[in-house]
């Protein structure tokens, strides 16, 4: 009997070895090649040989002809369907990641109980849980009446002949695709070949059927999507649920959708009865706002097509250490030390003898560099103990030489700062005479060096003086 060859497959990228080793060398992550047999790949379906199956013909169409709006459903819960593009799209799979207990499973019940109330015919199908307790948690957030069917299974074959035994469903739900197992691949559940087998049979059901498939995934300590990630690519949207732990709210971001915009996030608030919309955040991250104090810069960003405003603190403290501290939440630590780095050679304002503590309020993840601007305000004006204008938001991109680039869509901003009572904005010069600035205290500057000019002037105490090495042992003596 001949023996059967075997691979060795990454776990964390997917990358196929012919021999183990202890370091994968695609990744360089250590301890993730497992052994699965080399015909358990799924590529082509039942397991048949490439020479064995024979192709068939394929209509080609021009590109030019008639195209027709993606019909969709829309859930009625108005931030999922904002970030999926306005509604789930017939015959779509969608992915989505996020860390454990954030609520993943809370919002795919509340949505699909949503949809199955208009009238729509959903399926969830859990493979962590079973049913009862499925129930348990559909009572405790008020769903126990929703006409939703429920099944607690693993075997992707039996989840696909349940499904074709009556009317095609308009949502299924698999929660998660990491616990789901199909007969072609013969390694283990959860596996890399096993993940992309099941993805892969669940995915062409959903372009048979025009069912809308929503996958559930889990995500590895670097807040990937665990698993092949050539996942991401197979199906049409992917979405991360984050949140910070001792938060309250929680964001729901779009990073790819071929069928809507990118980088489109949608708020919710985590209470007792499950997760509440919160249909302007803006309010939501000024809630608690203390404007007197210094080292705070209200940031008017853009989250996809929508306009927010956010705090940014800014913490400027003498350093007893040799190497000061640099922590940053909510923003890019790389990003944080260009802009220091701009201040002290263009500027002059020296932060080498301090520590630097960055945190954006409210638990949201900024990646724009539009707010380049924000936190260079919040940086000089901690360091200068003197607090910014309180009706005043700041959005604008630092370059290298100090200049201050334009940012897109200034007009929606500064719309939504007037809608919450900012008067005034600093921004970028060519911005201000694009956007056609609403009020007369909006001013545009054109270098770093004229914001660190403007908050200088209005200083009224002096900042706190950082000690020289000679002058700390004079001190002891």
């Amino acid at each position: 009997m001949a023996r059967s060859k075997v691979q060795f497959i990454c776990q964390n990228c997917g990358a196929v070895s012919p021999r183990w080793q202890g370091r994968c060398e695609s990744c360089g992550e250590w301890n993730t090649l497992v052994e699965e047999p080399e015909s358990g790949g799924g590529g082509i379906g039942g397991g048949l040989k490439a020479s064995s199956r024979r192709g068939r013909v394929l209509a080609l169409e021009d590109l030019a002809g008639k195209s027709e709006d993606a019909p969709r459903r829309k859930t009625g819960i108005g931030e999922f369907d904002r970030v999926t593009g306005g509604g789930f799209v017939r015959g779509s799979a969608i992915l989505i990641g996020g860390d454990p207990g954030i609520g993943k499973s809370t919002l795919l019940l509340q949505s699909s109980a949503a949809l199955a109330a208009s009238g729509e015919r959903v399926v969830y199908v859990s493979g962590e849980e079973a049913v009862a307790q499925v129930r348990l948690r559909a009572e405790r957030l008020g769903l126990g009446k929703a006409p939703l069917k429920l099944a607690a299974e693993t075997s992707v074959e039996d989840i696909l002949a349940t499904l074709a035994d009556g009317p095609a469903p308009a949502l299924v739900i698999i929660d998660s695709i990491q616990t789901m197992w199909t007969a072609i691949a013969e390694s283990a559940p959860g596996t890399v070949t096993q993940v992309r087998s099941a993805a892969q049979s669940l995915i062409r059901y959903a372009k048979q059927t025009g069912a809308t498939v929503c996958l559930v995934g889990h995500v590895t300590k670097d807040g990937q999507i665990a698993g092949p990630r050539v996942v991401e690519h197979m199906v049409d949207a992917v979405l991360y649920f984050e949140g910070e732990g001792g938060q309250h709210y929680r964001i729901l971001r779009a990073v790819k959708n071929r069928f809507g915009a990118t980088d489109e996030i949608g708020v919710f608030e985590m209470t007792g009865r499950g997760l509440v919309e919160v249909p302007n955040p803006s309010e939501l991250f000024l809630g608690e706002r203390n404007s007197a104090a210094p080292g705070a810069a209200v940031f008017a960003g853009m989250e996809g097509s929508r306009p927010v405003l956010v705090e940014i603190q800014a913490l400027v403290a003498p350093s007893p250490l040799g190497t000061p501290r640099r922590a940053v939440v909510g923003w890019d630590g790389n990003r944080l030390a260009m802009v220091l780095a701009v201040l002290e050679s263009r500027c002059g304002v020296r932060f080498g003898g301090s520590d630097i503590y960055l945190n954006v309020a409210g638990g949201l993840r900024i990646s724009e560099p539009a707010a380049d601007l924000a936190v260079a305000a919040a940086l000089v004006s901690s360091l200068s103990n003197t607090p910014l204008p309180p009706n005043s938001v700041y959005f604008g991109e630092v370059s290298l030489s100090g200049a201050i680039r334009p940012v897109p869509q200034a007009p929606a901003r500064l719309k939504e700062a007037e809608r919450l009572g900012f008067a005034g904005a600093v921004m970028p010069a060519s911005s201000k005479d694009g956007a056609a600035a609403r009020s007369s205290t909006s001013r545009g500057i054109e270098h770093l060096s004229q914001l660190v000019a403007s908050i200088a002037a209005g200083r009224r105490t002096p900042p706190p003086r950082v000690h020289t090495p000679e002058e700390d042992e004079a001190l002891e003596s």
